[in-house]
């Protein structure tokens, strides 16, 4: 039955990952990079296209808002929340500049930059990590098994090990999840 196979695709994905010591580290690399980030002020920014936006859109609330308990709001915004900026950009110049351009105006040096995409292709977030890395900021790629072009581009690459765009995506929101778990316990530790 396709729902079985489905659900035991999703786990086996999420089994090569946990048997991958170099993934777990890169989580974990990348837990403690945005940890650094917020405690020296800076922000933690998210893009992303399609699926992985709306990722990227969940990802950032549960930084800038809560994730396990009640604590101070962290600075983290998905990119594309401005539906007139993205649209006008889009319009004026392409759409593969919307998160490049954007990145000019708020980017700041020790700023962190989480990509998203499946094929680790998609231009706008290509244009945005050469932008990120002028400005000093730290890039961390969220992909499917290739990395695909974003490979060579991120100061941390988290490439699922898999090829099917929904079991990435399910990993990419479940890696998210330990990302902001790590960092809100670490950040405030929770009294016992």
């Amino acid at each position: 039955m396709r729902i079985s196979e489905a659900i035991l695709q999703s786990i086996e994905t999420k089994q090569r990952i946990l048997a991958d010591a170099h993934l777990i580290e890169q989580i974990r690399l990348a837990a403690n990079t945005c940890i650094k980030s917020f405690s020296n002020g800076n922000k933690v920014l998210f893009c992303g296209n399609g699926g992985s936006a709306a990722d990227a859109q969940h990802l950032a609330s549960e930084f800038s808002g809560r994730f396990y308990y009640d604590r101070p709001p962290l600075p983290s915004e998905a990119l594309h929340v401005n539906t007139s900026f993205l649209t006008a950009v889009a319009n004026d110049y392409s759409y593969d500049e919307v998160y490049a351009r954007l990145l000019r105006g708020i980017g700041r040096e020790g700023d962190v930059l989480f990509g998203i995409s499946t094929s680790g292709n998609s231009e706008n977030i290509i244009r945005a990590f050469l932008v990120a890395h002028e400005l000093g900021m730290v890039t961390i790629g969220l992909t499917g098994e290739t990395g695909g072009r974003l490979r060579n581009l991120c100061d941390f690459l988290i490439n699922v090990p898999s090829g099917d765009t929904p079991r990435i995506q399910e990993s990419h929101i479940m890696i998210g999840h330990i990302i902001c778990e790590l960092v809100e316990s670490e950040l405030f530790p929770k009294e016992v």
